[in-house]
């Protein structure tokens, strides 16, 4: 089923319809959550006001690692089974991770500076966060080190791949490891560990970044593939000149 969509015209045709259902409600999610998070939920009763912070930055982390996962899922899918626009996937996500990943630092340090007292420290969670910042920074690095486009998607993929064992690094290293970032409160096999007043806007936010991702997803394969048509066109009527 999946191979019918590597037409560049159905492809175009399947993103303009789905592009408004992610964007639309991404951003009345965001907004609502945003509302909620910022005028509507309590204080934490050690953080204060400090603990709003984490309506954008724990959403971002959570963004972070999933659109990481999706990238190297289409890059063993490019590398496996050839499907045409899973490179082109990964491709489009990596600079959306990458930002994401670089709100979860900066909001991270501006929570971190009230509680710990300092902007940064070495902790197993933060260190192994920036590493996937360097891993999205690489990914897009590779893409365009090469003079063959085929030979940057391979390599890019193959250090997606192998960059995922971050993942699961980042997700259990408050768990493996005595660090200062406090254990997870939301995902819990016991359940959350947070009161509904913030968990509600907090989800809001995440189901809100998400289908953001998607509809910007969708938009930079459409723009990616643009730009590869037009890149073909040109060689063509390049070596159509030199052949004259």
């Amino acid at each position: 089923m999946i191979q019918q969509y590597a037409n560049p015209a159905r492809f175009n045709r399947l993103a303009a319809t789905l592009m408004p259902w992610f964007a639309w409600p991404a951003g009345i999610l965001i907004v609502v959550g945003l509302y909620f998070a910022l005028f509507n939920s309590p204080p934490d009763y050690q953080q204060g006001d400090t603990v709003r912070i984490m309506y954008v930055h724990v959403p971002a982390a959570w963004m972070a690692l999933f659109v990481y996962t999706s990238m190297a899922l289409s890059s063993a899918v490019g590398l496996i089974w050839k499907h045409p626009l899973a490179h082109l996937s990964a491709q489009a996500a990596a600079p959306i991770g990458a930002c994401f990943t670089f709100v979860c630092l900066l909001t991270g340090s501006l929570w971190g500076k009230p509680m710990w007292g300092t902007w940064w420290v070495w902790d197993a969670r933060l260190t192994s966060v920036l590493i996937l910042f360097f891993l999205y920074l690489g990914f897009m690095a590779l893409q365009n080190a090469f003079d063959d486009p085929a030979r940057g998607e391979r390599s890019a993929a193959i250090l997606a791949i192998i960059g995922f064992i971050n993942v699961p690094i980042i997700k259990f290293s408050v768990d493996w490891w005595n660090t200062l970032h406090q254990p997870a409160s939301v995902v819990k096999m016991s359940g959350p560990a947070i009161h509904s007043s913030m968990l509600i806007p907090l989800f809001m936010m995440g189901i809100g970044f998400t289908l953001y991702f998607c509809a910007l997803l969708l938009l930079r394969m459409k723009t990616l593939m643009l730009a590869r048509r037009a890149r073909g066109m040109s060689m063509a009527q390049l070596h159509q000149q030199t052949a004259e």
